[in-house]
């Protein structure tokens, strides 16, 4: 067991002192799940009828239908994926709402960015001299539309958000998807019982949604969420587990949707519910961030009020951070929200509430959220921490002193201004040599490889100590925080180019992009970076690597990012290695097609000598 618990001090004294509460976290469930299944680790397994569960042996080739290894695993591979990019859907569609209700004045929400407004209406073609209002109305109405096309219709928002040259390649390998919803629901319908049989069918099934992965759900999720709240701006904060104070009301959020957790941060700045906190007998009500919505949330903290403490905890420090007490309520709407909440909950008396019913945590009290009353749930929600707080007062506590410095709020637009208007700059210490590439840490956390969050900030130092700069979105910010890699004091850390530059600029080695829904800002960096040297992103001395990639949105990731052209690192391998076929085509054969492929290496040395080779590989070729 110690093996799965991660090198932070905190999260290790908070997983030991749950303990000995008589509490149990992910760190110690998960080894009572040993020996793991070995059809399972290789996707060989089948369940989809009664004639199961299947296995693929070399005694049993077929399962009992005939269906081969290689359609076992493409068909359980695209489900998931189908899956993961539902996910992301599924938060670009709440956030289009909420800026539809902007548009209407119909809620709790309102245009705070109207030049990210007019710059995303003239990119989807609208006449972006309009009223404000108006053209939210439209942007908002078209991006729901577009969801909602059946399959037949091609979808015109990700051909749209696509770079030109990537369009030229999608057009070509004939997979610009139709709609959403449509391909999602066609998946899982090719998916099921005896229907599609063609292993290669699924996997480029995969490759049409890994675009709406990206661009309908990551890209369209941040830059409504950047029109409704405010782009990333780029902000020194001091915080930490130090933030989560006894005497306050704490209200952990998890998720990945922005706009559902605003109003809570507005309304606890409310005169009559701080003077209710006070009566019961708190200082303050804070919003504590946990996973990507804390994070997301953190990019903009300069545009937020002081109600929120900032991001604290990822998703396997989750139950260990309500373990101590802390914590009065929780607010799930969306993934990462942990089952085993509610065993935590119980103990501890801490309330369960779920405003998304995607996120309906078993023992959690159920507040739907909807954009024209969001605001009075949040009140709602408020009082019951309040409530909550009163029930916890006199139990046992533990408060941790824990504060980093850390550099936040780093996008696609804040980091154009940062270097001064334009990414030349980048690409001139790219050029010269002082940074030999860039790549994206991206995605979970897990306790599967080598520990939580362990490989994440042992890949990364090798990283930065071979003068790669690393740009990282998802649950891996919060060891990298925790690791005190977003400090410029950091710089130390990295080879002597890297260092230099870092140490010139007063920036850490390691840029915080915030949430794993910013893969899609990183991904436009890339995107610049290419358009202005006028070459297609595989040329580019860039990659990629989920070092302890979790869940469905992880692979969703992993396709998109892949159809943009990056060679990706995995950890832990992925569940396919049952098919040679598959396992080919997502290590060697689709770089053909798209220019991307994926790199399984468990071992964090190993990734990064891989990682470099590439780098090295792509400089090479640029002749730089």
């Amino acid at each position: 067991m110690k093996n799965c618990i991660a090198n932070i001090p905190e999260v290790r004294e908070m997983v030991e002192k749950a303990k000995l509460k008589g509490i149990e976290t992910p760190h110690t469930r998960f080894p009572n799940q040993f020996p793991k299944c070995p059809y399972g680790l290789k996707g060989v397994y089948c369940i989809l009828c009664a004639n199961g569960p299947c296995r693929i042996t070399e005694k049993t080739p077929y399962g009992v239908c005939g269906a081969t290894a290689d359609v076992i695993v493409a068909r359980n591979l695209c489900r998931a994926v189908a899956a993961g990019t539902s996910c992301y859907v599924h938060c670009a569609e709440n956030a289009a709402r909420a800026l539809l209700s902007a548009g209407k004045g119909e809620g709790s929400y309102e245009i705070r960015n109207e030049k990210k407004l007019k710059f995303l209406a003239k990119k989807l073609g609208f006449d972006a001299n309009k009223d404000a209002k108006q053209l939210a109305v439209e942007v908002a109405e078209f991006v729901l539309d577009d969801m909602y096309k059946p399959r037949w219709e091609k979808s015109e928002l990700v051909p749209k958000l696509c770079p030109e040259k990537r369009l030229e390649v999608f057009k070509k390998l004939d997979i610009l998807p139709g709609g959403a919803k449509g391909e999602i629901v066609d998946a899982l319908t090719k998916t099921s019982t005896n229907l599609n049989s063609n292993p290669m069918d699924l996997l480029v099934h995969c490759l049409r949604l890994g675009l709406h992965a990206g661009f309908t759900g990551l890209l369209m999720t941040c830059w409504l969420n950047d029109i409704l709240f405010g782009s990333p701006k780029i902000t020194v904060v001091e915080n930490g587990f130090s933030s989560v104070k006894p005497n306050n009301v704490n209200i952990m959020i998890t998720g990945h949707q922005h706009a559902l957790i605003q109003p809570l941060c507005e309304v606890a700045m409310e005169e009559d519910l701080i003077k209710m906190a006070k009566e019961a007998g708190a200082d303050e009500i804070k919003i504590i961030g946990a996973t990507c919505n804390g994070q997301d949330m953190e990019t903009r903290i300069a545009h937020l009020p002081e109600s929120f403490v900032g991001y604290i905890a990822n998703n396997f420090t989750t139950e260990p951070l309500v373990a101590t007490g802390l914590i009065d309520a929780v607010v799930s709407e969306f993934n990462c929200t942990f089952h085993g909440l509610k065993f935590v909950a119980e103990k501890t008396k801490t309330k369960l509430i779920c405003i998304d019913d995607v996120a309906y945590v078993e023992g959690a009290e159920f507040i739907e959220w909807k954009p024209e009353d969001a605001k009075e749930k949040a009140r709602e929600i408020i009082k019951k921490a309040i409530e909550a707080f009163k029930e916890r007062k006199g139990m046992q506590k533990d408060y941790y002193d824990e504060k980093v410095k850390s550099v936040v709020g780093v996008g696609e637009e804040s980091l154009v201004e940062f270097l001064g208007g334009s990414v030349k700059p980048l690409i001139e210490l790219i050029a010269s040599g002082k940074i030999k590439g860039v790549v994206g840490v991206v995605g979970c956390s897990n306790l599967a490889s080598g520990g939580h969050d362990n490989i994440i900030v042992t890949l990364t130092k090798e990283l930065i100590k071979r003068d790669i700069l690393v740009l990282a979105g998802g649950c891996v910010n919060s060891p990298l925080k925790h690791a005190g890699l977003f400090d410029p004091a950091s710089a130390e850390l990295a080879g002597e180019n890297l260092k230099e530059v870092c140490k010139s600029l007063g920036i850490p080695p390691v840029l915080n992009f915030g949430a794993c829904l910013s893969i899609a800002r990183i991904e436009q960096v890339a995107v610049a970076i290419a358009e202005e040297l006028g070459v297609d992103i595989p040329d580019l001395p860039v990659a990629a690597s989920a070092p302890q990639w979790l869940e469905e949105q992880a692979l969703a990731d992993a396709t998109y990012a892949v159809d943009m052209g990056f060679t990706v690192h995995v950890s832990p391998v992925p569940f396919v290695t049952g098919s040679e076929l598959v396992t080919k085509v997502l290590t060697e054969a689709v770089e053909g097609l798209t220019g991307g492929k994926l790199i399984p290496e468990p071992n964090p040395y190993k990734a990064a000598d891989l990682l470099e080779k590439t780098i090295m590989e792509k400089r090479k070729k640029l002749g730089i």
